[in-house]
Parts: structure tokens; C-alpha cells; sequence
């Protein structure tokens, strides 16, 4: 069976790596000459509104998939005309616009921060009077790893907000007094099978994730309850097909939804090793129409981003079920390059494991998350 995916990037090639052992073939479409799954498959470059390249990509293919949920919509929509796509191209369009999500999360009573649409820079001031400040502004699309948000604290941040927002829908939310940030992995089969990974606390910086502990340390059982009802309702309100992700907000015991992403996920990279089943593996199993295998978490994992330059491998691999993986990726400033994860039996030697990993995470836009998880035992 060869499986078409959307995107070229890491976790296209990632979903690869967990595919081959099941005898899956992959072709990727991706628009940069330089996407990793180059090493590793059959790569289309065009551009996803090419369409006589996708109707070339399509032929043969079992299925399309896609790791990048900025994939047009008209893209997904013209593949499904000659071959099934999973999640389904209503999947991507509602997850690829703020106000569809956000609207998709207030039908189904899933709780949500208060926000207004702005629909352009003479609407902002409006917006704030509506919201009040502190707030933050994103754009409706495009946005990731904190590209297109700014953060409004006082009239100052407005004003400049205004001079550089683009010509384009944004939408503004409340900022809320969070004491995490979580986010779940939920899986959905052709069959309606469902599974859902613990929940996953995650540490930012720069608006890029730095941190995923799973499970997260402290984690009440009806909070594990509530996220997985908001997934399923979802999953099930789209007729949803593959890994789901949805990152939420922990506020006094209850749960906020922020995003949703259609498609496996960052915090979602520690099951490689720190679970049954990873994310990569179920989504192939999930699109493909096989059983879900199972999520339940191996110990104990912490996942470390590595964002622009790599560490040395031997200082990395020389700590107690640590495991590297690079992407292959040129080494630029904000860019994803690679991940490290830690796996331990407890939390407590979870812990210790941080603490021993080389000077190359010890400096400042490191410190704050592992401080932070070496105490959360």
C-alpha cells in the first residue's frame, strides 16, 4: 500500500519511520526541494495548488494524508475527487481558521477563553473594549510556534499592534490566568474506534514549544476525563479520521480549549519511545483501517525541542534512555532541527535524568522548562 502525504517536514518523516515496519509505501508532496523526506522517499515538489501535479501525485495511491494542516483546503478537496483523504478536507478547513474553530468549540459546550473577530485594524479598538486588556491578537490563519500573535498588556501595545497587523481577519482573546498549558493526543479509526494519550503538559518560550512532559505530573483524573470528552465530541462531529490534537489551558481544575491541530503533533513526540504505540504509528493505523494499538504511556518521558543547532550526540546518548532524533534539517534561528527525549520508570528519576544532560541544555532557553519539570515530582 503507498500512502500520499501532504508535507514534507518532520513529522512526514516521522510517520514514514513508524510506516515501513508495517510494509507501507510513501510518496510525499511538498513544495521546498529541501524537505527531509527526501532521504527517505519519493518526494513531488510542486506547490499544493498545483493541481496537475496532484492529480500526478495522486495515481496509484491508496489514500492521502498530511502532516501540515496549512495544506489549501481546495488541495484536499481536489485529491478526494480520485482518492480517499484522512482527516477529511471539512477536518482541515474547520482547524485552519480561529473563528471556525473557536465557533466549532462553543456548539460542541467545549469551554473556550473569551474572544472577538477583528476583522481589520479599525476594528481592534472595538475588539478591546470588548475583551479588555490583558489580550492576545492572532491572525485567523497561518499562525504556529508564535508566528502572527501579539501580546496586548496595555494601550501602547495596541497602537503598535495596529501598525503592523496584517490586511486579514484576526481574532482577539482574553488572556487567562493559567497554571499550565496541556495538550491530548486523541486517535479515531475508519471503524469510529477511538483512543486517547494521556494528557501532556507543555512548557513554552518564545511562543515555541520547548517542553512536553508525559504523562503531566499531578494529573487529576477527571481532568484526563474532560479532555478526552471534548476529543471525542471532535472526533465525532467532523467524522474525524487519524490523530487529533488539542492544546488546552488548566484553569482552577477545569479545562480551556485554545487550539485544535488535525494532524500528530509536537507534544505528541515522547511516544516514540514513551508509549505502546506512538502517535505516528496509530495515525497510520487509523487511516489505513487497521485496529488502534495501545497508548498507554512506558514510564515516565520528557521531550526537548531542539530550535535552531543541534547538541553533540555523544554528550546526549551518554544519559541513562535518552534518544536523539535529528531531522535533517539546515540549522537556522527559530527552526525545529531535531528533538530529544528521556524516558524513566518514575518521576523522581525522570527528574534526575534532566538534571544530568549536558551543558547545551543548561542554557537559559532550556533552564526554566527543565527547572520546572526536575521539580514536578
Amino acid at each position: 500500500m503507498t500512502i500520499g502525504i501532504l508535507g514534507g517536514g518532520q513529522l512526514g518523516y516521522m510517520l514514514a519511520l513508524a510506516g515501513y515496519p508495517l510494509d507501507f509505501h510513501f510518496r510525499f508532496l511538498d513544495p521546498s526541494p529541501q524537505a527531509p523526506v527526501g532521504r527517505i522517499a519519493a518526494r513531488v515538489t510542486a506547490e499544493y495548488t498545483d493541481f496537475e501535479a496532484l492529480e500526478k501525485f495522486a495515481h496509484g495511491l491508496a489514500l492521502v494524508t498530511y502532516e501540515f494542516e496549512n495544506v489549501p483546503v481546495e488541495a484536499a478537496r481536489f485529491l478526494q475527487k480520485m482518492v480517499p483523504v484522512y482527516p477529511s478536507p471539512q477536518a482541515l478547513e474547520a482547524a485552519q481558521d480561529r473563528r471556525s474553530e473557536k465557533s466549532l468549540f462553543q456548539k460542541l459546550g467545549i469551554p473556550t477563553t473569551e474572544f472577538a473577530v477583528v476583522e481589520s485594524a479599525n476594528d481592534l479598538q472595538n475588539a478591546v473594549r470588548s475583551v479588555a486588556l490583558p489580550a492576545v491578537l492572532k491572525t485567523c490563519r497561518l499562525g504556529y510556534d508564535g508566528k502572527g500573535q501579539w501580546v496586548l498588556r496595555k494601550g501602547e501595545d495596541v497602537e503598535r499592534a495596529k501598525a503592523e497587523i496584517p490586511d486579514a481577519p484576526l481574532i482577539l482573546e482574553k488572556f487567562v490566568k493559567f497554571s499550565r498549558e496541556l495538550s491530548i493526543l486523541a486517535v479515531r479509526a475508519r471503524s469510529g474506534e477511538t483512543a486517547f494519550y494521556p494528557l501532556v503538559e507543555n512548557h513554552h518560550r518564545g511562543g515555541i514549544l520547548r517542553l512536553s512532559l508525559a504523562p503531566a505530573p499531578h494529573l487529576a483524573d477527571s481532568l484526563q476525563r474532560e479532555a478526552e470528552a471534548a476529543a471525542r465530541r471532535v472526533l465525532e462531529a467532523l467524522d474525524y479520521v487519524g490523530v487529533l490534537a488539542i492544546e488546552l489551558f488548566e484553569c482552577d481544575g477545569r479545562l480551556l480549549a485554545n487550539e485544535m491541530a488535525p494532524r500528530v503533533h509536537n507534544s505528541g513526540h515522547w511516544s516514540i519511545e514513551g508509549a505502546v504505540t506512538s502517535q505516528f504509528e496509530n495515525h497510520l493505523r487509523a487511516v489505513t483501517g487497521l485496529p488502534l494499538g495501545e497508548t498507554r504511556t512506558l514510564g515516565h518521558s520528557a521531550m526537548l525541542n531542539l530550535i535552531g543547532e543541534l547538541p553533540d550526540a555523544a554528550d546526549v546518548l551518554a544519559v541513562a534512555d535518552a534518544h536523539l532524533h535529528v531531522y535533517g534539517k539546515s540549522l537556522r534561528p527559530g527552526r525545529k532541527v531535531g528533538h530529544l527525549t528521556l524516558r524513566a520508570n518514575t518521576e523522581t528519576q525522570l527528574a534526575q535524568r534532566l538534571g544530568q544532560l549536558p551543558a547545551f541544555f543548561q542554557r537559559e532557553e532550556f533552564c526554566l522548562s527543565v527547572q520546572s519539570a526536575r521539580s514536578a515530582k
